[in-house]
């Protein structure tokens, strides 16, 4: 299985005025600008997904739908509790356990530090010091996911490098 991990892109800061809620904060608009940039690099490169998995939280949402308007994916965007920042990534390892998502191509947007300990977790290598920056992606081949976790990092994109494959002039 390929899984691909995708940070969110930038969103309004915490205890903005009118947002009470961390799970409430929306993209800004050069989150939206720069995650549509990421999105077409992510297209430039070939990216296809059988399922996009999202945090419920709406930063990670609205990533999500800029991602899926330009890579295709063979279902909606599925919205997925176990991936919401405040948890803990070993209750994502047992959702890919549990067969509920199939497909060779996943692609999970989230949030930090949730997807670089997911990531270090996958690699068997906790004291892995992983950092995603908003709208990163990281590419990790899953070999196996019983009895323990077998994975290899592919890449780990910066979400410059995407906007520039996309056609961002620097």
């Amino acid at each position: 299985m390929e899984l691909y991990l995708l940070r969110h892109a930038i969103a309004v800061e915490r205890g903005t005025p009118g947002i009470d809620l961390d799970a409430d904060r929306p993209l800004v608009e050069e989150g939206r600008r720069k995650m549509n940039a990421v999105a077409r690099g992510m297209k430039r490169l070939g990216l296809k997904f059988d399922a996009i998995l999202s945090s419920p939280y709406r930063r990670a949402l609205e990533t999500a739908r800029i991602a899926a308007d330009n890579c295709p994916a063979l279902s909606d965007i599925v919205e997925v509790v176990e991936l919401s920042a405040d948890r803990d990534p070993n209750e994502f390892i047992e959702v890919l356990r549990s067969g509920r998502f199939p497909g060779e191509s996943l692609l999970v947007v989230g949030h930090e530090p949730f997807l670089s300990t997911l990531a270090a977790r996958l690699l068997a290598s906790p004291e892995l010091d992983l950092r995603m920056k908003k709208a990163g992606l990281c590419h990790l081949s899953i070999h196996a996911v019983r009895p323990a976790v077998q994975a290899t990092l592919n890449s780990l994109l910066a979400p410059r490098q995407l906007r520039l494959l996309g056609g961002e002039k620097d």
